[in-house]
């Protein structure tokens, strides 16, 4: 196993489906781009900088942050506060994506993913990264602290521990549970939302962190799926790429009927209405769909383009996207 921060000598690794093998260079090697300060224009850099805080992601994890918002203050909370939230959440993700980029730099180098990571390239150096990563993170905290409240200031700073400490450094390379327990960081901007409004916790917030806990394995094990090559690679047991397609298919449908079924406790609690209710059958009922269907290729033994993993990814957004939107709309029609 690779542990983190610990350079890998140059290695041979040859693409999925076969292709002619290509040498990887040791993390810390100075790249081509490194070596020459000329091929590291402002522009690329900054671009770099950006790219090492994942934005695509902090996109996902502030979508489950603003509507939440807007539920815990039935109706339009205070603007400023949304801002300076999103802001905080925005630093604070991206300053644990930067620790995880730093601390994963070894193994980005040999997986086709992940190898044109600002690490890998030497767009950005180890050093620079790991500065980088440290501001966001102080400063992400202070600012939380200061301009919403300390409670939303904990949880965040404790979001990041967890998903740089606990996932990355303790759980990604050892058990293929990772995804599972380390997704909780994942679902701590429901309870950063909720109290950056109240300054408390409800049984709502704790129901919505358990949809998106219960969301997260289904989510990510149909992409484990497409790029377990790149796993299996560099050796992290991401359940795809330690077991068949049978088995991930079986506990992701196992996860998503637990998904929708907690996603539905909000009403009978008093906490939404016949809106968010509605969408949360119609795309439950259509992920359970999705769910079994993959299901039912993966039995019959069908691999490849045809096996369909990526549909159920990319409805996973979609519908996480749609559930949060009818958290904040709701409000205003009860």
């Amino acid at each position: 196993m690779l542990l983190p921060g610990v350079c890998v000598t140059a290695v041979e690794s040859r693409p999925a489906g076969g292709g002619t093998a290509h040498a990887v260079k040791a993390v810390g090697e100075p790249s081509e781009v490194s070596a020459n300060p000329g091929a590291r224009p402002f522009g690329a850099r900054l671009k770099a900088f950006v790219a090492l805080t994942k934005p695509r992601v902090i996109e996902l994890l502030l979508m489950t942050t603003v509507p939440v918002m807007f539920l815990a203050a039935q109706g339009v909370p205070d603007l400023w506060l949304v801002l300076a939230t999103c802001i905080g959440g925005y630093l604070s993700a991206g300053g644990a994506a930067a620790f995880n980029m730093y601390l994963d730099r070894d193994i980005d180098a040999l997986m086709d993913r992940t190898s044109q990571r600002p690490l890998v390239t030497g767009m950005v150096s180890p050093r620079e990264c790991l500065v980088f990563a440290t501001a966001l993170a102080v400063g992400s905290t202070a600012w939380f602290w200061y301009f919403v409240n300390p409670l939303s200031a904990a949880l965040s700073l404790g979001a990041l521990l967890f998903y740089v400490v606990v996932y990355t450094m303790i759980l990604k390379r050892r058990t293929t549970q990772n995804i599972v327990w380390g997704g909780i960081a994942g679902c701590m901007p429901v309870f950063i939302g909720w109290s950056a409004v109240t300054n408390s916790f409800s049984w709502a917030a704790v129901i919505l962190f358990l949809v998106i806990f219960f969301w997260t394995p289904p989510h990510y094990w149909p992409l484990s799926m497409k790029v377990k090559d790149d796993y299996e690679r560099v050796g992290v047991p991401m359940l795809p790429a330690v077991a068949g397609n049978k088995v991930v298919a079986r506990q992701i449908v196992a996860y998503s009927w637990v998904m929708v079924g907690v996603s539905l406790l909000l009403q009978p609690l008093g906490y939404t209405g016949w809106l968010y209710t509605a969408v949360a059958l119609v795309c439950g009922a259509f992920w359970l769909k999705e769910a079994h269907g993959l299901q039912a290729r993966a039995k019959a033994g069908i691999t490849g383009a045809k096996l369909k993993e990526m549909r159920l990814f990319h409805w996973s957004i979609t519908y996480v996207s749609l559930l949060f939107v009818a958290v904040a709309v709701d409000p205003f029609l009860r």
